[in-house]
């Protein structure tokens, strides 16, 4: 796995950086510029008649449990319907009686640890409030990895975190109560910790990288995958031989500590989720997985299917990627022009890419699901954000100007949708697709509609989706070729 870093020696970019007060500056405004983007959307609603809806309230029921009861038992939550404050309708319960008449939400609880101070101080809206700073975090932190690891340019790296940042699926779920945006923030903490020139990081790296490695099954089974993928990541930094010995003699000591703390922290998740909900995940305690906890996959999962999502995630007409933010669609020569220049850790990025992608087409239940789109796939987008910024600056103010040009739309079409929830003309999570942007509605005809297959048509529009996917990757991979070294 040579992918432990973006940048090889050869190839370490040879330009002054900005300096330190310049870098802040643009972090601390990053920071704002994003926080107060996403803290607009705080005010939309999820459904009609809800602020929230599907998991959102039962992470909130458990944040409330943990700030005032410190546990995770919701059942006296739910007998004093303490949910009213975000959802005005009946709340369909999740959670089926536990012996002592005790009730958990299926879910897992680090999202709710991390929301319980902000949701004692400010109810629901302090935990949409919390969110919204991650994302801000989030975004100063790819700026800060973007120039610092990979080398790229201020003005490049602003412009491929900026418009990704403030535009969907990430600045959608900057507001919404799921473990997606925190999990994204700790992939982003890895990637950091294991990307860049080969050189020696301080003991701090490790210890967040752990710390980000080891919370995100916390946040959801579902990322077990992308931490394996990060672990591996961070295992071969630490014995790789140093830069400035190379054939030298492996590291097996720090090695062996990263696979001793990673062996502890899996003892720990299995006996606590045991002692908890009785399995090894949330789902033992859910009402509706009755064959068991693998339901949550499917009972009689389809993978042949399910494939049709490997493009899907990106091309559906209503729950694809690029249909509401097209800025993604360069993401495919992106990668495939890191995959031929093999910079150093294309394998950790691309892995971790590859394990979140993967999850979503085979294993999650559905891809059109009872949220905005790309929830399935969240986590792993600072991966993808990276790369943008890598790209765009490998040729000058050409490709900086197409992402952020084309990157604004995605802008457009998330204000558009804001403006007309909060107007109370759609929801979030019903009727999204209902919207009027015009450019939504001139670009989503070109897209399949794999939601509500519309016969032939749809499968055509797919398979030339396909094409179009395979072309971006092939112009990706020359034009990668026809760079000159270091750039």
């Amino acid at each position: 796995m040579s992918g432990a870093v973006l940048v090889s020696p050869a190839e370490a970019p040879t330009r002054a950086g900005p300096g330190r007060r310049r870098l802040a500056l643009a972090l601390g405004l990053t920071w704002l510029l994003v926080t107060g983007w996403a803290a607009t959307g705080i005010g939309a609603r999820a459904t009609y008649g809800a602020r929230v809806t599907a998991d959102e309230p039962q992470y909130l029921l458990s944040a409330i449990s943990l700030a005032e009861d410190h546990d995770l038992d919701i059942a006296d939550e739910l007998a004093e319907r303490r949910w009213r404050a975000f959802h005005a309708v009946e709340l369909p319960e999740q959670t089926r009686l536990l012996p002592g008449g005790r009730r958990l939400s299926p879910h897992d609880p680090l999202l709710p640890l991390l929301l319980a101070g902000p949701v004692a101080l400010g109810g629901w809206v302090g935990a949409k409030l919390a969110l919204a700073a991650m994302a801000g975090a989030l975004a100063a932190l790819l700026v800060w990895t973007a120039v610092r690891r990979l080398g790229v340019g201020l003005v490049p790296a602003l412009a491929a975190v900026g418009v990704m940042a403030l535009s969907p699926p990430l600045a959608v779920y900057a507001t919404q109560v799921y473990p997606e945006l925190p999990a994204a923030l700790a992939v982003a903490v890895a990637l950091a910790a294991v990307t860049g020139p080969p050189g020696r990081r301080g003991p701090g790296w490790w210890v967040a990288a752990g710390l980000a490695v080891v919370a995100l099954p916390w946040f959801g089974v579902k990322y077990a995958p992308v931490a394996a993928v990060l672990a591996l990541a961070v295992a071969w930094r630490l014995a790789a031989p140093p830069p400035t010995r190379p054939g030298g003699a492996w590291r097996w000591r720090p090695l062996l500590a990263w696979a001793g703390a990673l062996a502890l922290a899996g003892v720990v998740y299995v006996a606590a989720h045991l002692a908890i909900y009785g399995g090894l995940t949330p789902y033992a305690v859910g009402d509706h997985f009755v064959g068991g906890e693998l339901d949550v996959v499917g009972t009689e999962p389809n993978y042949l299917g399910r494939s049709t999502r490997l493009a899907g995630l990106l091309t559906d007409r209503e729950f694809g990627l690029i249909a509401w933010q097209p800025a993604w669609l360069l993401a495919v020569p992106a990668l495939a022009a890191l995959a031929r220049r093999r910079t150093g850790g294309w394998a950790a990025v691309t892995g971790v890419l590859a394990a979140g992608w993967l999850t979503a087409s085979f294993v999650a239940l559905t891809m059109h699901g009872w949220w905005w789109p790309g929830r399935q796939v969240v986590a792993v987008l600072p991966a993808a954000v990276l790369v943008l910024a890598w790209w765009a600056g490998q040729a000058g103010r050409s490709r900086v100007a197409l992402l952020a040009g084309v990157g604004a739309l995605g802008v457009v079409n998330l204000a558009w949708v804001l403006a007309e929830a909060r107007a109370g003309r759609l929801t979030l999570v019903v009727d999204f697709m209902a919207t009027t942007s015009p450019l939504y509605r001139a670009w989503s005809v070109l897209l399949p509609a794999l939601r509500t297959p519309e016969g032939w048509w749809t499968w055509v529009l797919h398979g030339l989706w396909l094409a179009v996917l395979a072309g971006a990757a092939v112009l990706g991979w020359r034009g990668a070729g026809r760079q000159p070294a270091g750039r």
